[in-house]
């Protein structure tokens, strides 16, 4: 029985049939403080970012209201979106949400690449009222010859953006409310938005953000009833940091190790190991492997069928490791989870929380990690992200600056869905949503001088380039704003293992070609060059695995910072094995010349001379382009330092930081051809888009400020 006790309980504005099923078929005496919270706000159609740790109930924080309305206001058809990052995600909560659904008699389903279209065919016949997609789904559907959106989108009353953290924070972002602001048009009203979100620095932020063209003239909330109100609102760190017995850091030294501790401890339970690159995942496979472990891996270059196995697999097992990178991160459930185990350190804190989110799931257990450094960098970067969570402290969440790729990408979509598009009222398109405005005129003129769109008395259509460039298979590139770089197909039989890169199959190497997949090694038989695929049978061993990475790197200003912390002697409030202990003292020791207290340092030696920023990367290619006149020509900076002139002195340097006026980082052309759309764009705005991307201007600012102290090695 639910606790009314105290009097009012908002749960009493919910649907009698949702109080009845959650009391009687979910057998819950109560609801969680965010399921309560989030009821009045929803129910009242207020924009909200509903924010809890991972595992909070924020899925059926905004289910429950909103079937409510669905029921008491007579919703019929598509009238609620429910948005995911990944397919698998959506694949993990449709089965959950439409057995909600199905307490009032309405239905959920699901939307996505892998979906076939006799399903597709199904959901045009007979819409179901929740429909599970991705942004790039959404537009698919939009642009589609296929789907008449406005019948089967135009009652759409209430858009879910589940881990909506994992949008703002790149391109999908830009790219998601570019679409949610054209789907509004469809509808011809505004649309509640809501965002579910685990861990993010910066909640308000974050809500005005997923308003998009409603901002500031619609109603909104942040919903964070665990956390504290003040944080919420004002912009502060914003988590929960578990006590710190249950967060351990020790010092391994290789990956081998690491698979050696990971098959000794905790025999008997269910461990999840994240790793930060596919290679890592396949290296530490195989050797867990060779060491009898029951191992399941997780990446984004295995097949669908693999990754599902995998979970399924792992889920339904007790004495078992799954190793992944952050395919496992969000929201996915692959069971109850004994132990999560880190290898080296996550690039953010927020990912750290998500992490750790993943235990302390059943009655009676607690969160917890391991994290295994396997090397002197790695033992650093993890003891300062621990100590940066020690403190409570996570990243604000920042949209990447001035997507001019995307609203070229965004002038040729809606060209494509609206047939025309007016030459003078193009803008309106996205609601006077910036940037996707008046001020990508630039943009636009361009597409019509380069052949993409043509003009016919003031309207603008599809021109041949565009057709040539994005026509095959219904333009369905042109709705991806994230792509993987291309890659080979791996098949043992009719099976699909996953995707290799191009490189290892052109590499100079003596012998057969073996690659590492799904943990395992493969003997390549025969390339199927012009299809892209490989066909591969089982070996012994020596397989390698290798992807190419995209995007730009890098550590934080605030995580490089952290960093020098621990340098000068600051302990994260963790558990320290004596590996751990005894590897940070030598890390001190090894850098006690690149640290002082109150400045940042230069230091001379006989090879060169280094200015230890220890400000990240981003800040430290600022500072490099900024300080040309004294820096080394065409280096690339690291985390910590930026390589200087040998000839430098004193008053040179004096002089070449007096005044300063920043400047964007220079930009590699390769950067530029990995940037998707770049084609869409003169050159020149493409490498203005990549520099803006690579600076940091205020943590350049704030190196500058300080007081700089030179060293020479004897």
């Amino acid at each position: 029985m639910i606790d009314r006790s105290d009097g009012a309980d908002p749960i009493d504005r919910l649907d009698p049939v949702v109080i009845h099923h959650i009391v009687n078929t979910l057998g819950w005496p109560d609801l969680r403080p965010l399921q309560k919270a989030a009821i009045e706000p929803l129910l009242a159609g207020n924009d909200a970012v509903l924010l809890a740790p991972t595992a909070g109930g924020k899925t059926e924080a905004a289910c429950f209201p909103l079937l409510s309305a669905m029921a008491q206001r007579d919703w019929r058809g598509v009238s609620v979106l429910y948005l995911c990052p990944l397919k698998a995600l959506l694949n993990n909560l449709v089965t959950r949400i439409d057995s909600y659904a199905q307490w009032l008699g309405r239905s959920a389903a699901m939307w996505h690449g892998d979906i076939g279209e006799s399903q597709r065919n199904s959901i045009r016949r007979t819409p179901p009222d929740i429909l599970l997609t991705t942004p790039e789904s959404l537009e698919a559907m939009l642009i589609g010859v296929k789907t008449d959106h406005g019948s089967l989108l135009g009652g759409v009353r209430v858009v879910v953006v589940d881990e909506v953290h994992a949008f703002a924070g790149d391109d999908r972002g830009w790219h998601l409310l570019a679409v949610l602001e054209r789907l509004q048009r469809v509808t011809g009203q505004p649309i509640q938005r809501i965002g579910l979100s685990a861990t993010v620095g910066n909640p308000s932020e974050l809500l005005t953000w997923l308003q998009g063209s409603g901002a500031g003239s619609h109603p909104a909330c942040v919903v964070a009833p665990d956390l504290d109100a003040a944080a919420t609102t004002a912009g502060q760190p914003v988590s929960l940091v578990p006590p710190p017995g249950e967060v351990e850091l020790d010092y391994v030294g290789s990956l081998d190790n690491a698979a050696k501790v990971i098959a000794t401890l905790h025999r008997g339970e269910k461990r999840l190991v994240f790793c930060d690159s596919r290679r890592q995942v396949e290296e530490l496979g195989a050797a867990l492997r060779a060491h009898g472990i029951t191992v399941f891996l997780s990446h984004s270059s295995l097949s669908a069928d693999e990754r599902r196995r995998a979970e399924q697999a792992f889920a339904e097992a007790r004495d078992t490791v799954i190793v992944a990178t952050s395919t496992l991160e969000l929201g996915i459930d692959v069971g109850d989870l004994d132990r999560v185990i880190q290898i080296d350190s996550p690039g953010t804190v927020a990912s750290f929380l998500q992490r750790i989110g993943r235990t302390g799931r059943r009655s009676g257990s607690t969160r917890n990690c391991l994290f295994l450094a396997t090397s002197d960098d790695s033992i650093l970067q993890a003891a300062g992200l621990l100590l940066l969570w020690g403190r409570g402290w996570v990243e604000p969440v920042v949209a990447p600056p001035e997507p001019r790729h995307l609203i070229a990408q965004q002038i040729l979509a809606v060209t494509l869905q609206q047939g025309t598009l007016g030459d003078r009222i193009w803008a309106e398109e996205w609601n006077g949503l910036s940037p996707f405005d008046r001020s990508g005129e630039p943009i636009l003129r361009h597409l019509q001088n380069a052949g993409y769109l043509e003009d016919d008395q003031g309207l603008l259509f599809i021109g041949l380039e565009a057709e040539k460039r994005f026509g095959r298979k219904n333009f369905l590139e042109l709705t991806a704003a994230f792509t993987a770089p291309p890659q080979f197909t791996v098949l043992t039989g009719r099976h699909e293992l996953g995707q290799t890169d191009a490189s290892l199959l052109i590499e100079d190497r003596p012998g057969p070609r073996v690659l590492l997949l799904a943990g395992r090694s493969w003997r390549i038989t025969y390339i199927d060059w012009k299809r892209r695929r490989l066909f591969v049978e089982p070996a012994e061993g020596g397989g390698i695995a290798k992807w190419s990475t995209a995007g730009l790197r890098g550590l934080s200003y605030t995580l490089a910072r952290a960093m020098r912390e621990v340098v000068l002697g600051a302990d994260p409030p963790v558990l320290l094995t004596r590996r751990a202990v005894t590897a940070i003292a030598s890390q001190r020791d090894k850098r006690t010349s690149t640290v002082t207290t109150d400045a940042t340092v230069i230091d001379r030696d006989e090879k060169c001379v280094r200015w230890w920023t220890w400000a990240g990367y981003r800040a430290n290619a600022t500072l490099a382009h900024t300080l040309a006149a004294i820096s080394e020509p065409d280096q690339r900076p690291t985390d910590l330092a930026i390589r200087l002139r040998p000839d430098l002195t004193p008053e040179t340097w004096r002089a070449a930081i007096a005044n300063t006026n920043m400047v964007l980082p220079k930009v590699d052309p390769r950067a530029v051809n990995g940037l998707k759309f770049a084609a869409l764009l003169p050159e020149h705005l493409a490498a203005a888009t990549i520099a803006a991307r690579l600076a940091d201007l205020p943590g350049a600012h704030e190196i500058i400020r300080e007081r700089t102290l030179f060293r020479t090695k004897s």
